[in-house]
């Protein structure tokens, strides 16, 4: 059996509104799964995902009740695979070295903080970096996410938000 966990990060967002609803469903209604790499600001970002389990960590722009609840890392499986999350702040110039070093375990390290997409290996491990979920890329880039889908192997791929009215 194939887990889909949709990834995003960076939402940069005080309320879940209507707009965020409508992409969050055509983004990840398919998923059982999702993984906030932090910076959603406010915890309320997540209630639309209720259904859903859900891993968040918090980032350098949330507020104090998510930065309360949510951790700054974490460990956690998808099937058997190791999955860590961090927003990746604090972490120096070359986060993605920052992160192995910190999990030299993870089959898959999950980062947001730098709005840029990411998929690739990293040595044995998928690094995966969904970038921003509300068009905050560089240079006017749209919104980014993506999959991660753990089954007999693990893959991720990264797709754009679509601009919805």
């Amino acid at each position: 059996m194939t887990i889909r966990a949709g990834v995003l990060s960076d939402t940069h967002l005080s309320r879940p509104d209507k707009h965020f609803q409508q992409q969050i469903k055509a983004c990840f209604q398919a998923c059982d799964v999702i993984v906030h790499a932090g910076d959603l600001t406010d915890p309320s970002v997540l209630e639309p995902f209720h259904d859903k389990t859900v891993y968040a960590v918090h980032g350098n722009m949330c507020n104090l009740a998510a930065q309360t609840r949510h951790p700054a890392r974490l460990l956690f499986t998808l099937g058997r695979f190791t999955i860590a999350l961090a927003h990746g702040a604090g972490l120096g110039p070359d986060i993605e070295t920052a992160l192995w070093g910190l999990f030299p375990e993870a089959d898959c390290l999950i980062y947001g903080h730098t709005h840029r997409p990411v998929c690739r290996r990293y040595g044995p491990a998928l690094m995966l970096n969904p970038g921003s979920f509300q068009s905050t890329g560089p240079y006017g880039a749209p919104g980014s996410y993506a999959i991660l889908e753990a089954g007999d192997e693990l893959r991720g791929q990264l797709f754009s938000v679509p601009d919805l009215p």
